[in-house]
């Protein structure tokens, strides 16, 4: 079977669909990004879909990776700096992301900043913080471990749900 496409094609979950498309048209009007979103649920519930229709009725694009595979600045940078306005950064397993890589995420999700060190391990005169820009973006957690998140992680979600 194929994957439904729209919030009106998923089955199931009632109230979280009416929930997203108050949300949906809320963003919508204020032509802003949805808020941060994290989903969790056991296995096969459709988390992941969620997130792909999410991006289809914002009319947005979606990036996906994984709490796991999420390990160095570096590749966080990349991400986030390939991202347009509006688009959804989806993390499934969220609650698997190492601590750098949570920490690092705080300043992009309340203020589309990320700060990156570079040159040695201490600050210094051989080193510097670069401040980057972000655009506007929604982040997508997804977990089935939501007791695994730590506090400061999940109360930056203004969405939560599943």
């Amino acid at each position: 079977m194929l994957r439904p496409r729209t919030l009106e094609e998923f089955i199931g979950q009632a109230q979280l669909k009416e929930n997203m498309k108050i949300y949906i048209e809320a963003a919508r009007k204020r032509q802003e990004p949805l808020d941060h979103c994290l989903f969790y649920a056991p296995p096969g519930l459709g988390k992941t879909t969620l997130a792909h229709i999410l991006s289809r009725e914002m009319g947005v694009n979606i990036r996906v990776t994984s709490g796991p595979i999420l390990t160095k600045l570096g590749e966080l940078a990349g991400i986030l700096t390939a991202l347009e306005p509006g688009d959804i950064l989806f993390i499934d397993e969220i609650h698997r992301l190492n601590r750098a890589i949570e920490e690092a995420i705080y300043p992009v999700m309340e203020d589309f900043t990320f700060y990156i060190h570079t040159g040695g391990k201490t600050p210094g005169i051989a080193s510097a913080q670069l401040k980057l820009a972000i655009p506007k973006f929604t982040l997508i957690g997804a977990t089935t471990r939501a007791g695994l998140l730590t506090g400061p992680l999940r109360d930056r979600f203004g969405i939560i749900g599943i």
